[in-house]
């Protein structure tokens, strides 16, 4: 693949792997993204997952026909990134290693050696002469690990940008739901608790003319950039993406679900632009969690359990909490045979979320929906979208 005259894409596509990072589901596969910039000096951008050090060697191999690499720069030592830095250090021993001192120490706690006696130490403002090309490098720590630098190549216009901006899936995977949906879910997912690092990187970014985002995770974003970094704006400062209302249940017998679903109805009735309901149980946790950030107002509908809450839906709120969640409206459905103790439960959970305003309408149900409650939700429906 080609990104312009002088810079190559050699990454590569997983079609194996299962559970990114052990837990988040990758139906359509994941890239690890890898380029090349050719100038008088020729510089790789970072390297790939341990299981295709080979290809990618290969890759840079056939590219280069003869030449040798001059630079390895090492953005992120996150492993799906950096596994095979030790491979290409031996592989090409005239080429130094660029990163920021924390990659460094990190790099020694990997490998054995920070190379030092071929290392390059970059930090915010620092440039590398290729020849036509001065790269120069942004400090992004804690996006979303505190070594992370960015390169920005202003020749091209292009921002080589680490994880942000990626997405998961192959890059041969036709997503039916474009580039939004499963960036937004790997926002949320792996980012979504430094959302004031991004905000800080998003205003660094501002000062540059930036024409293409070559990240390290799925496409290459180029043409106009305005809707991508518009998103992230929001992801990061936890606005409001979509107007509408997330709706998550967990139910034992049926009873709590049927109560999720009637309320789900009665808000469509009454004009909501859109109700996004999930058995958190049964679906993707990760799914439930992006679409809690998307929209203003979030339903938990929960049975009590053990005294408590049902597990799924604890689960699910210390992933809220975990990710910052804030600035939204949050009501409670509860169920119980005798003591209902879930919403109580939630709202303490959520305690350590800022600028959370909780639903004065709270629906307590005895077991099965009687015509109190079928009151009781319509009251709660007038109440989030008055």
């Amino acid at each position: 693949m080609t990104i312009c005259d002088a810079v190559k894409y050699v990454g590569v596509d997983d079609h194996d792997i299962d559970l990114f990072e052990g837990q988040f589901e990758v139906p359509g596969g994941m890239a690890y993204n890898s380029y090349v910039i050719l100038d008088d000096k020729v510089c790789v951008m970072d390297s790939v997952d341990a299981n295709f050090g080979g290809q990618w060697l290969g890759n840079i191999d056939a590219l280069l026909g003869g030449r040798k690499p001059d630079y390895l720069v090492v953005q992120h030592m996150e492993m799906d990134h950096s596994a095979n830095v030790m491979a290409f250090a031996e592989k090409y021993p005239g080429a130094k290693i660029v990163a920021s001192k924390v990659a460094f120490s990190m790099m020694k706690n990997m490998f054995g050696t920070d190379f030092a006696d071929r290392q390059l130490v970059v930090s915010d403002g620092s440039v590398l002469d290729l020849g036509a090309r001065k790269l120069s490098f942004i400090s992004a720590p804690n996006v979303h690990w505190p070594e992370v630098v960015m390169t920005y190549d202003a020749e091209d216009k292009i921002l080589f940008s680490a994880d942000a901006f990626g997405k998961f899936g192959a890059l041969d995977y036709d997503d039916p739901e474009g580039w939004d949906c499963e960036a937004r879910r790997y926002y949320f997912g792996i980012v979504g608790k430094f959302g004031s690092a991004v905000q800080t990187l998003l205003k660094k970014v501002a000062a540059l003319d930036v024409k293409t985002i070559c990240p390290l995770h799925g496409p290459v974003l180029e043409g106009d950039l305005s809707h991508y970094i518009g998103l992230y704006d929001i992801w990061s400062s936890y606005g409001v993406e979509s107007e509408g209302v997330a709706l998550a249940y967990t139910s034992v017998y049926g009873h709590t679900r049927e109560a999720a679903q009637k309320l789900a109805e009665i808000l469509k009735e009454k004009g909501c632009p859109k109700v996004a309901v999930f058995d958190l149980a049964r679906e993707d946790i990760y799914e439930c969690v992006e679409d809690a950030f998307r929209y203003g107002k979030l339903v938990l509908a929960s049975t009590t359990y053990c005294g408590g809450v049902f597990p799924a839906m604890r689960e699910f709120i210390q992933h809220l909490v975990e990710r910052n969640y804030q600035k939204r409206k949050v009501a409670f459905v509860e169920n119980s045979s005798w003591n209902p103790a879930a919403a109580k439960t939630m709202a303490a959970l959520l305690e350590p979320c800022k600028d959370i305003t909780f639903a004065q309408t709270k629906v307590s149900i005895k077991i099965s929906m009687k015509d109190a409650d079928f009151d009781a939700l319509e009251k709660l429906a007038g109440e989030l979208l008055g």
